[in-house]
């Protein structure tokens, strides 16, 4: 029974395919490996809930303490009518400070992603990283691809560097258009990011998103080209002591590189603006 109508400009597209919702919901729930110990239910935030066609199989499960966050007023109404138990917060998840919202310990995030928040909601990920073990979902079958993409890869890009830093991505499966109303133009697919062993970079981590970005910017040109300001020295020339291997990643396209190997091309470029600046 349709109650909410689907808001373009929120991108919404309400799944309709029950065996599906139960699947995504699913992938949040098997055990994860612990970042500082877990309490005995799970704490796992709904983004973006809608009807709450994936909340309810969430709330059927005796291992999960949920809460749901969503924006839109139309949504509200219909969850707290049709799922008075749900622990429901009205708000933007990408504004939320979730340390507030939930002081203490880990939490998962899973949801239906809007389409055209799903990078930045991934990036709110990554803010709260050492707090959030797993965060699974459906996105854009194309972001999909660009998240778990390795080296190589014509998909392989400024996502999958940044995550793959920090989780272990995995493509769970495909989903068609037609399970959703409306249809979306493009096919959807199910993720599940899952934190890895790296606490820290072991390199400048403000470069290290810089040095990504910039290199993505000219993806075809060897990045020699798009990292000229990055490793020219004070005075605007090149520094004046580029080691080979600094050399040799200069002469590569940035999609060549791996999460590693951008790990050290930044510590490289941070050596070398130091000792520009003994130089100087």
């Amino acid at each position: 029974m349709q109650q909410v109508h689907a808001k373009k400009f929120l991108g919404q597209h309400f799944l309709t395919d029950l065996t599906v919702a139960r699947r995504i919901a699913e992938t949040i729930t098997p055990p994860q490996p612990s970042l500082q110990g877990r309490e005995k239910a799970i704490r796992v935030i709904e983004v973006g809930p809608g009807m709450g066609v994936l909340t309810q199989y969430l709330l059927k499960n005796p291992d999960i303490q949920l809460t749901a966050i969503e924006i839109d007023r139309e949504s509200v109404a219909y969850l707290r009518e049709w799922y008075p138990e749900l622990d429901l917060v009205e708000g933007d998840f990408l504004k939320i400070d979730l340390n507030k919202m939930i002081p203490e310990g880990e939490f998962n995030v899973i949801g239906n992603y809007p389409y055209n928040i799903s990078s930045q909601i991934f990036f709110k990920v990554l803010e709260y990283k050492d707090r959030i073990p797993v965060c699974s979902g459906m996105i854009q079958k194309e972001v999909a691809e660009r998240i778990a993409s390795k080296p190589g890869k014509k998909a392989y890009g400024i996502l999958s560097v940044l995550l793959q830093a920090y989780y272990d991505i995995e493509y769970l499966f495909t989903v068609d258009e037609h399970v959703f109303n409306p249809p979306p133009k493009v096919k959807s697919a199910v993720i599940r990011m899952t934190r890895n062993k790296r606490r820290r970079l072991e390199c400048d981590e403000a470069l290290f998103k810089t040095v990504i970005k910039t290199a993505f910017n000219q993806r075809r040109k060897q990045m020699r080209n798009s990292l000229r300001s990055l490793v020219e020295s004070q005075n605007g020339t090149e520094p004046v002591e580029s080691s080979e291997r600094l050399e040799w990643f200069l002469t590569r396209r940035p999609e060549q590189l791996s999460v590693e190997e951008f790990i050290e091309l930044t510590t490289l470029i941070e050596q070398s603006h130091v000792g520009n600046q003994d130089i100087l």
